[in-house]
């Protein structure tokens, strides 16, 4: 939770409203974010998803994994998937994802996943959130494009 919020962990009352926003963006747009299960174990490890952060425009990547599983590159797996994912069946042709400026580590993910930087944001707090951009092409698209029968 490091890099999620204030780094806590959510009460149940925003929990549940995080289960209704997850669920109300799935009716909206066709997705939204869903847990990670490892899967040896079984076990929740995080969650991750395509949303749009109280109504923005645009779809934007988001991730988080237990710390326990930080550095297995299980988001260098996750982000590429999600950015494929959102090209190929929603025809998402741009995709963003915000990232603390000293979160080197996710700033690296998204690079590696052919994510730009592409501005940042000033945040009520005096934080700097970086804005990272991904554009589509088309061989992004047909990469999960259902097989013909």
């Amino acid at each position: 939770m490091r890099w999620v919020g204030d780094g806590q962990a959510i009460t149940w009352e925003a929990c549940e409203n995080w289960l209704k926003v997850t669920q109300a963006n799935y009716i909206k747009y066709g997705y939204g974010m869903f847990t990670l299960v490892e899967r040896e174990s079984g076990h929740v490890i995080g969650f991750a998803g395509l949303v749009h952060p109280e109504g923005q425009p645009e779809p934007e990547v988001k991730y988080a994994l237990k710390r326990s599983v930080w550095g297995q590159g299980l988001a260098s797996e996750a982000v590429p998937a999600l950015l494929a994912y959102g090209a190929s069946f929603h025809g998402l042709g741009r995709i963003i994802a915000t990232v603390a400026a000293d979160n080197i580590a996710s700033q690296r993910v998204l690079a590696k996943s052919g994510m730009t930087y592409s501005g940042e944001s000033l945040e009520e707090d005096g934080s700097v959130t970086l804005i990272f951009a991904w554009t589509a092409n088309s061989s992004h698209t047909q990469a999960l494009m259902p097989l013909q029968s």
